[in-house]
């Protein structure tokens, strides 16, 4: 205190402290400064008593309005499945080939089915639906099931292989190796005419003639495949399980049975309407009508259900 003066060329009393010459003046902080303090306090003290605030042992302190953050999120969740509900409804009281004619429910149709998707189906299809090794791709336009969205609409319900499921889509391929139906030599000139259906290797007649013998029934003559039975297209150039030769040998030596759930038991049906949608907007569906009696246009590749 004994080192307070007044600073000449400034007029202001310093606070006494000074260091290698250099001296601080006392000036007060300015009033509108003090005001926001000030203010600032009051707003703290009525945010404390109006919202929660204190941290308790189990939770913190309800505040005298009672509003939390669960229950504004709860209150905008009811107001977001209010405004949902009237398109679920319109969605389940439209028959799903007719969703098209509505450009909007269509919209909604595909974000809902494009969610679930990314719920129920990327473990196996992948977040792009471009499929792998035994699992199909649902981008191309090669139907083992038929790719209209009525069926896809059914295989999505009664899965493929399911247990338990009378409706369920199934075909059963032959062990031709492993139950001892066909030779090493037959099994490895059957694989080659395979091949050669896509231009994938040269023409054989031994191979020719025992796939007319034992594969034509259900693939076809020129093994395009027969939807009827589930036989996938085996003259293109897509394949659900690899199409080296080794690959489509061991194929015919022991017959791949691939499983999907039926997600009718799981979903329901407006969900699985959506997805049904979503997978016929990805690309390769076909028209929202009736299946085509000709021909499959499948696979045995990346068949899709």
């Amino acid at each position: 205190m004994a080192n307070k003066r007044i600073d000449e060329p400034t007029g202001v009393e310093t606070v006494g402290h000074e260091w290698d010459g250099i001296e601080e003046l006392n000036n007060p902080l300015p009033r509108w400064w003090i005001i926001t303090w000030v203010l600032c306090i009051v707003f703290s003290i009525g945010y404390m008593v109006v919202y929660p605030a204190w941290p308790m042992l189990n939770k913190a302190t309800e505040g005298v309005w009672g509003w939390t953050s669960r229950g504004q999120l709860a209150q905008e969740t009811k107001v977001a499945e209010g405004a949902r509900a009237s398109t679920l409804a319109a969605l389940a009281a439209t028959p799903i080939e007719q969703i098209p004619n509505d450009p909007k429910l269509l919209n909604a149709a595909i974000s809902g089915g494009k969610a679930a998707f990314r719920v129920n189906c990327v473990q196996c299809h992948g977040s792009g639906a471009a499929g792998s090794i035994g699992y199909p791709n649902l981008n191309d336009d090669d139907w083992l099931w038929g790719g209209n969205v009525k069926d896809i609409e059914l295989t999505l319900l009664h899965g493929i292989r399911q247990p338990g499921n009378d409706q369920t889509r199934t075909s059963l391929m032959p062990n031709f190796g492993q139950d001892g139906i066909l030779t090493a030599a037959q099994i490895n000139d059957v694989a080659g005419h395979v091949l050669s259906l896509s231009g994938k290797a040269p023409a054989n007649a031994g191979g020719a003639a025992a796939f007319a013998a034992n594969c034509a029934v259900c693939h076809g003559t020129d093994g395009k495949g027969l939807r009827q039975f589930g036989a996938p297209n085996l003259a293109d150039a897509i394949w659900l399980y690899g199409g080296k030769k080794e690959q489509v040998t061991a194929s015919v030596y022991k017959a791949h049975a691939g499983v999907m759930p039926a997600w009718g038991g799981k979903l329901d049906a407006v969900t699985i309407k959506m997805l049904a949608v979503y997978v016929h907007s990805l690309g390769g569906g076909e028209d929202f009508s009736e299946a085509p009696t000709t021909p499959a246009v499948a696979d045995n590749g990346n068949a899709k259900p």
